[in-house]
């Protein structure tokens, strides 16, 4: 078994302190693939932009703006909520600023951000300076800044102006960074939440409602994409990890992982006996998907039809149904996910990162969650 590089295992004693393979067809959609290569998503016929967008502007109250162009889940996000054709799908919301700016430690983002603040700007969006200029004009943000080392310092100004907010993965570089998120919104009384879009895949919502009967296990599968300033499965594994836990539900105590150059098998251990298991993968063909085993029948979670033109292609909804629940919350102010439950999957990948250093040995999440939270005493 390959350990993994210094680099990350220095990272890690960072951290306390700061299924079926589908058919494309045209109603599949673009799930954005991390490395070198990755290709954005274009409309096809339209490069970049949405078939319908930029109507009218939305009144006080229904603007959102968007903290970090440096993922492509900042323009399909604004592609489905700018459309024209949306109607009340998502209750008014548009998206009516940005602030580009994300993180220069992420090679990808030399290029991402000047490529996706001119996707962006012709679907309506006005482009600002700073967080503080964004806030002034709009009423809810999406921070979509793919580094989450630089997640709390950018959502602190939003939680201080009581904005609801939505953090999109990774939401921090360890479990104690992401606590410490929780815990500032908390703070200051704000709405705030953060979910993969898988957990939305009509699929991965048909698994968790029962058709499969009570679940018995699952294995779930994702691409796990490394990028060195972030443990192993925070990047990319969290698409397959949140799958998981969303079909198994909370309760997981323990967590193994084994870790090779081109794969990741993490297999947790519920409270109630139960096995949950996630691959993650570097080579080969890449999708996302699982079986889920029920007392009625074995279901498969189809979720990923491969690639198209270098991008990940997923059905079922794809980030339209995330996107409607954002949408939900930022009316609502009720979170889709409970903290708890994110928490849960965070601790499973910090968890899987130490038993990766532990030559598989299986990790209690109760004592990692412990661990984070003494890192966090007297933090303010």
């Amino acid at each position: 078994m390959k350990k993994p590089s210094r680099s990350r295992r220095d990272f890690l004693k960072m951290m306390p302190v700061p299924g079926l393979t589908l058919a494309l067809s045209p109603g599949l959609v673009p799930f954005e693939r991390s490395g070198p290569g990755a290709n954005v998503h274009e409309t096809p016929g339209k490069p970049g932009l949405a078939s319908s967008v930029a109507r009218s502007g939305p009144p006080k109250g229904r603007r959102v703006g968007i903290i970090g162009l440096d993922t492509s889940h900042s323009t399909e996000f604004t592609k489905l909520l700018n459309d024209a054709n949306a109607g009340d799908t998502y209750h008014g919301y548009q998206v009516t600023c940005a602030y580009p700016q994300g993180s220069p430690g992420i090679w990808r983002n030399a290029t991402n951000i000047p490529k996706f603040t001119e996707l962006i700007k012709p679907m309506g969006v006005k482009i600002v300076d700073s967080i503080e200029e964004l806030i002034k004009q709009v009423d809810a943000v999406l921070l979509e800044t793919n580094d989450g080392a630089i997640h709390l310092e950018q959502a602190l100004p939003v939680f201080k102006a009581k904005k609801p907010i939505f953090i999109d993965k990774p939401m921090g570089v360890s479990l104690a960074d992401v606590m410490r998120q929780f815990e500032t919104a908390e703070k200051y009384n704000v709405p705030m939440f953060t979910s993969s879009s898988l957990r939305f895949n009509d699929s991965v919502q048909q698994a968790a409602n029962g058709e499969a009967g009570k679940v018995l296990g699952a294995d779930t599968f994702s691409p796990a994409t490394i990028e060195k300033t972030h443990p192993v499965l925070f990047w990319y594994g969290i698409h397959g990890v949140e799958t998981l836990f969303t079909v198994m539900g909370p309760g997981c105590e323990s967590v193994s992982c084994t870790h090779t150059e081109n794969a990741d098998i993490a297999v947790g251990r519920w409270a109630d006996g139960r096995l949950g298991s996630f691959r993650g993968t570097r080579n080969g063909k890449y999708g996302i998907g699982g079986t889920v085993y029920g007392d009625k029948k074995n279901f498969i979670i189809n979720v990923s039809g491969g690639y198209q033109n270098g991008v990940m292609v997923t059905a079922d909804g794809g980030y339209k149904n995330l996107v409607m629940r954002i949408a939900e919350f930022f009316k609502t102010g009720v979170a889709p996910v409970r903290k708890e439950d994110s928490i849960e999957i965070y601790a499973f990948m910090q968890a899987a990162e130490e038993s990766m250093q532990q030559g598989s040995a299986y990790v209690n999440l109760a004592e990692t969650i412990k661990k984070a939270r003494a890192a966090n005493r007297g933090y303010n």
